[in-house]
């Protein structure tokens, strides 16, 4: 019933399929293990099973990450950002939620991690450099970075595309 969701949360954070299903099934044993600490009731709020479970795959394949390069790079602080709307239409327009994916999973790990943290989940930057220990400025950094690549990424793909038309 969670396996597909819980997959697709870890295959934001892991390039390789097989890799991400180990994840999934590594945070499915942290599940299993913690259930009977699940409390629905917790601080007088009634919490989600699906928005405990996304929390337990999260952080799971961010100790997989950090396991894996046993050190994030942390680049240097800068908090410019850029907007990806546009009046014309885009290679955005274009993408298919899994071409959109697929550019974001050429990221670095370590952009990939922030950029999935702050805009698909949600996260804050405070929470963002608690999770993965880094400070707010490295991952307002990293962030920036991010979607300066992937704009790079979206541009390429777009004189692709124009190439493509025009042949």
């Amino acid at each position: 019933m969670f396996y597909g969701y819980s997959l697709g949360i870890c295959m934001r954070y892991c390039i390789i399929p097989d890799e991400a299903a180990e994840v999934t099934n590594d945070g499915f044993l942290k599940i299993f293990r913690g259930f009977a600490t699940f409390n629905i009731h917790y601080s007088g709020l009634e919490p989600s099973l699906k928005g405990w479970i996304k929390r337990i795959m999260i952080n799971t394949a961010i100790d997989h990450l950090r396991k894996k390069s046993k050190r994030f790079m942390v680049a240097d602080s800068f908090d410019s950002h850029f907007n990806l709307a546009d009046e014309t239409e885009t290679s955005v327009d274009r993408m298919s939620y899994q071409e959109i994916l697929e550019v974001i999973q050429r990221l670095s790990p370590v952009y990939r991690t922030v950029f999935n943290l702050y805009v698909i989940d949600g996260y804050k930057h405070e929470e963002i450099a608690k999770q993965l220990k880094i400070s707010v400025g490295a991952s307002k950094s990293n962030l920036s970075k991010a979607r300066l690549n992937i704009k790079k990424m979206l541009q390429d793909a777009d004189i692709k595309y124009y190439e493509q038309k025009i042949v």
